[in-house]
Order: structure tokens, then sequence, then C-alpha cells
């Protein structure tokens, strides 16, 4: 069984902000597939499907970025998924809009939401899809949770574009192979 997990924050007021990117990859996944995100549970919602006679969960944790390993930790213990069968999707400051990098393991990179889930299951050695929103010219925490402007939307749209297509070479073939395709310089 895999696990795909999209951060951000619940609520319309955080709808379209930089910190949602991995609610949105998410959300365009199951839409990519036709798949319903629309059982709540573990604290948070997630739709499941088949492939290739292995479950995959997409799963969005509702309990505010910062906390998202308590869900996380809820729904992997519940159906006893190994860390390395879990991709986690967040939005990232460290590269500019536009750009994914996907990982095998390693730190959270300052990313709270993150942490939480490495704090929560023990391990950093868990898969993950960095969404660029670029650096912030003020306070860190008014820039994630605000809207990018539209010029940035563009760019982080073709980012959640390319994440969701991560995933699906991710599942198709593997993660080795997305990241070969993925992580170039201009993910392009």
């Amino acid at each position: 069984m895999k696990l795909i997990v999209g951060l951000g924050n619940p609520g319309k007021e955080y709808e379209g902000t930089r910190h949602n990117c991995g609610f949105r990859v998410v959300d365009a996944f199951a839409d990519l597939l036709s798949i319903d995100i629309d059982r709540d549970g573990f604290k948070g919602v997630y739709g499941k499907f088949k492939l290739d006679d292995e479950d995959v969960i997409l799963f969005k944790p509702l309990t505010f970025m910062n906390l998202s390993g308590t869900a996380v930790q809820e729904i992997v213990h519940y159906f006893k998924i190994k860390p390395e069968d879990i991709v986690v999707i967040f939005d990232d400051m460290a590269l500019k809009p536009g750009l994914i990098r996907l990982r095998l393991n390693g730190s959270s990179g300052g990313q709270k939401g993150m942490q939480n889930i490495i704090d929560n299951l023990g391990t950093s050695e868990i898969k993950r899809i960095r969404v660029g929103i670029g650096e912030p010219e003020y306070n860190a925490i008014d820039y994630v949770l605000g809207k990018p402007t539209k010029e940035e939307k563009g760019k982080i749209d073709e980012a959640i574009e390319k994440a969701k297509l991560a995933l699906r070479d991710y599942l198709n073939r593997d993660f080795h192979y997305a990241m070969s395709i993925y992580n170039g310089g201009d993910n392009t």
C-alpha cells in the first residue's frame, strides 16, 4: 500500500495560498485519475484506489500544517504503511516558483509540517516532492499564508502540474525514474 500526502491548511481563508501547494497537487492528481477525496478519517480527508493490485491512498491532513504528523501517524498505523511507501508533497521557499524537487529522504529543510511528520514517524526516510514558492521579501509566515502574485501563480500552477505528473510516473515506474525526469535545473 502506498500513501500520498499533500500538506496544507484547511479552510476557505487558506485556499489559494502558497502554503497549500501540497493540497493542490493531491487534488490535481485525484482529478487526473477521477478519484474522489471524500472520506473523512485520521484527522483528514482521503481517497483510495487500486493500481496494479496495490492500494494507493491520497490524503490531506486537516490538522493545520504544523501538526500534519499526528494525522499522518494515525493513517500510517491504521493501514500499516511502511515509511518507504509514503510520499509527502509540500511548499518550499528555497525553490523558485515553478520548480519542483523530488527527494528520497533527508531533513525537513525547515518546513514545519514535514518536520512534524518526521518527528511523529521517527524517521526521515520519507520520499517528498517539494514545490517551489520562492523566498519571501518580508515575514515568512505572512508570505506562506499569502496568495501569490499573478506571475508567481502561473509558475506555481506549472509546478503543481509537474508534481502531478511526477506522482503519475512514480506510481507507474518508480521514484528514481520520476527523480531523473523532474529534478532537472528548470524541470522541463
